[in-house]
This record gives structure tokens, C-alpha cells and sequence, in this order.
């Protein structure tokens, strides 16, 4: 294989850039498991006692994930996460006012491998979602398997993410003050295995938890697609059914967390690595679903509802496609 290596006259900016992404990359893939290290050293080491210490703040602080998390506006409005942004580049796009008298979930299509327009959209301020957004309070959730790995779940938090149990959702959506807006990656991780250039499907037809608790708490409904999410990596064929595939959904099943085998790029050569493609992203957020609040909704109930926000992903998709580089005879596919 051919390897086509950067040059060396690339601008001082660019090269931030690439770091500010390296850096997000190994927070995504290895920081958890180097603050698992580390609290294990401490806890082995002279200074034992500050691990004891940190266990008992954990026991103490252990629902906190689940009832809102910890933000911090300091690490949100970073000037990596600046870099960050301006490395696809990363935007955000508004088609309507949202009330911040209200709560929303925010269905956010589709999942990616990584979720980078997500995360650089509603963890982080770079791309200005309070300007654009004022009262509301952004919380993308995550599998819970991350908030049990110590010191990693102090991190994660400080950016807005919480966890993605039930109680969780409901708790966001159950605040009377309004202007919670709980980002749920409505794929989950079995979508991310199917996350490719070109990809268009998402896993959506038999995802009815979020429209059944959007219901319970009369939380407003908002289609968010995120053009260019698919783009950043390649992933190893997966077919259905393939052996990598079979051993792929065996060990979700398992774990709860999905393992594509992607690929892009390096950092100083475009052939091969972990770092995603220079592909712009453009996550625009739909117009507000009304609901009315359904203490205890119907088969049907839920059912409508969900038609109806796949109807108004449908419409929010192919009303900016073209915008967005996809054909017109492109279309999504509901699975």
C-alpha cells in the first residue's frame, strides 16, 4: 500500500487542529482505561489513602449521572474544542425557536461511529449552542457503562453528559423550571456498525422508548440530522450475518458497547489510522414537535407520535440534503 504522507509546509493552525482531535480521539479510546490505571496505582501506592478518599466521594456521588450530571462552562467553552470545530469543519444550524419554558429531547440522527457532531455541538460551546438556543441547557446521553470507570466519569460529566438509563431521561424532562434538552443518539450502538461514507439507514422504526417518555412528561420533540456524520471513517465490511459482524453483536450483547472496526486517516499521513477524514459536518436541528402531556400513554398514543416524528425526519432531511452534497435521489431508510 501506497502511503501518502503530509506535507511538511502545512499552516501552524491546521497542525493545532489535528492535536485538538488526537486528543478527543484518545478521550474516546484510551482515557478510560488510563484513569482505571491510575486509580488501581494510587490505590496500590503510598499515597492508598487518596484513593480511599475518591471511592467514598464516588459511593457519595454515585447517582449524579443519572440526576443531571456536574457541568463545568469551564471545559465546555475551551479553545480546543475551537480547533476542534474547525478541523471538519463543524457547524450548527437552527430552523425554528424553542421555548425554554419547555423540556425536549433532542433525536439526534444519525449515531456515527464516534458521534462527533454531538459532541461538538452539545458538549462544547464552539459552535455556539447557548447563542443560538438562550435558556436551554444541552445533556447528550451515554451508554452508563462510562460512569462507573473512575475520574473518566468527572470528565465526561464536565462536558454535559449523562447517563442514558431511563431515570436519567426522566429526570431531565420532569424539571418544572423547563429548558432541559436531553440529546438521545436514537441508533444507539448497533447503528454505529453500520456508520460508512454514503450510509443513509438508520435504526429507528422500533425505537419508541424516548417517544413513550416524551409523552409521560409532555417534553417536545426535536428531529436533529447531522449531514456528514457518516463520512469520517471507514469501517471493515460487516455485511448482516458475516462472521466479524455475529462476533461484533455478540459482544454488544455483552458489554452494552459497540466495537466497529473504523479507520481514516493518520496524523501525519492520509492512508491509514484512527484520526476521522476532514469531512465537513453540518448538524441542523429541526422544528419543535408539540406533546401533550400523557401520564400514562396508549399503544397507540405512542405509535402516532412516532409516525409523526418520522414524518417530520423525513421532511427536516430532505428539505436540506441538497445543501448538504446528498443527491436528490438519495433518500433515508427507516430500519
Amino acid at each position: 500500500m501506497k502511503i501518502e504522507f503530509a506535507p511538511l509546509n502545512i499552516p501552524l493552525r491546521r497542525r493545532i487542529q489535528t492535536a485538538a482531535v488526537l486528543q478527543w480521539i484518545f478521550s474516546f479510546l484510551a482515557l478510560a482505561q488510563c484513569c482505571l490505571a491510575g486509580f488501581v496505582l494510587l490505590a496500590l501506592s503510598d499515597w492508598w489513602i487518596l484513593a480511599m478518599l475518591y471511592a467514598g466521594w464516588l459511593w457519595l456521588d454515585w447517582d449524579t449521572p443519572t440526576s443531571g450530571g456536574r457541568r463545568s462552562q469551564w471545559v465546555r467553552t475551551w479553545s480546543t474544542w475551537e480547533h476542534f470545530r474547525d478541523y471538519f469543519p463543524l457547524s450548527l444550524v437552527k430552523t425554528a425557536d424553542l421555548d425554554p419554558r419547555h423540556n425536549y429531547i433532542f433525536g439526534f440522527h444519525p449515531h456515527g461511529v464516534l458521534v462527533a457532531g454531538g459532541f461538538g455541538n452539545f458538549c462544547t460551546e464552539a459552535t455556539g449552542f447557548s447563542a443560538l438556543f438562550p435558556g436551554l441547557t444541552p445533556h447528550l446521553l451515554m451508554l452508563p457503562f462510562w460512569f462507573r470507570v473512575p475520574l473518566f466519569r468527572e470528565y465526561l460529566m464536565s462536558g454535559g453528559l449523562v447517563s442514558s438509563v431511563k431515570s436519567s431521561l426522566s429526570f431531565l424532562l420532569s424539571r418544572p423550571e423547563g429548558g432541559h434538552v436531553a440529546v438521545v443518539a436514537v441508533g444507539g450502538a448497533p447503528e454505529a456498525l453500520d456508520a460508512r461514507p454514503g450510509a443513509l439507514t438508520l435504526q429507528v422504526l422500533n425505537r419508541k422508548g424516548f417517544i413513550k417518555l416524551a409523552l409521560k412528561h409532555g417534553a417536545h420533540l426535536v428531529p436533529v440530522f447531522s449531514f456528514g456524520e457518516n463520512e469520517l471513517f471507514d469501517q471493515m465490511s460487516n455485511p448482516t450475518g458475516s462472521p466479524l459482524r455475529s462476533l461484533q453483536e455478540r459482544l454488544q450483547s455483552l458489554m452494552g458497547v459497540a466495537l466497529p472496526l473504523f479507520h481514516a486517516r493518520g496524523v501525519f499521513q492520509y492512508s491509514f489510522g484512527l484520526m476521522p477524514y476532514r469531512k465537513p459536518i453540518h448538524t441542523v436541528v429541526g422544528k419543535p414537535i408539540s406533546v401533550v402531556q400523557t401520564p400514562s400513554p396508549s399503544t397507540e398514543d405512542i405509535d402516532c407520535l412516532h409516525c409523526n416524528y418520522l414524518a417530520a425526519l423525513t421532511e427536516l432531511f430532505e428539505e436540506h440534503k441538497q445543501d448538504y452534497g446528498i443527491e436528490e435521489d438519495r433518500h433515508l431508510a427507516f430500519i
